[in-house]
């Protein structure tokens, strides 16, 4: 599988293949769902190969790491998916936290 940073040079600069309607979709971690955004409504900077910013509905700016894409559609259909087992899983509760003992700890001899 192309890296997804390939795959978005390859959009911007070869014409021939950029041509299109084009989409990604990554995880959003309060929703718990898979965010899709047209590629145009994206800001980059070619400093960061970290992360790219997102405008929401209220206009406020989201920092979002490369990492968290999972889908690439163009003109509606999928042409890049991260591999099954990087696909987010159910999340499970959080252990409880276990306190400290209250007595003084022993000494190693």
């Amino acid at each position: 599988m192309i890296p997804i940073h390939d795959l978005l040079s390859r959009i911007r600069w070869d014409p021939a293949f950029g041509h299109g309607r084009w989409e990604i979709g990554y995880l959003d971690r309060l929703q718990g769902s898979v965010v899709r955004v047209r590629l145009d409504e994206i800001r980059t900077e070619e400093a960061n190969r970290f992360a790219f910013e997102v405008v929401d509905d209220e206009g406020v700016a989201h920092s979002i790491p490369y990492h968290r894409i999972r889908m690439v559609w163009r003109n509606g259909k999928v042409v890049w998916a991260r591999e099954a087992n990087a696909l987010p899983r159910k999340v499970e509760k959080p252990r409880p936290v276990r306190r400290p003992a209250t007595r003084e700890p022993r000494m190693r001899r």
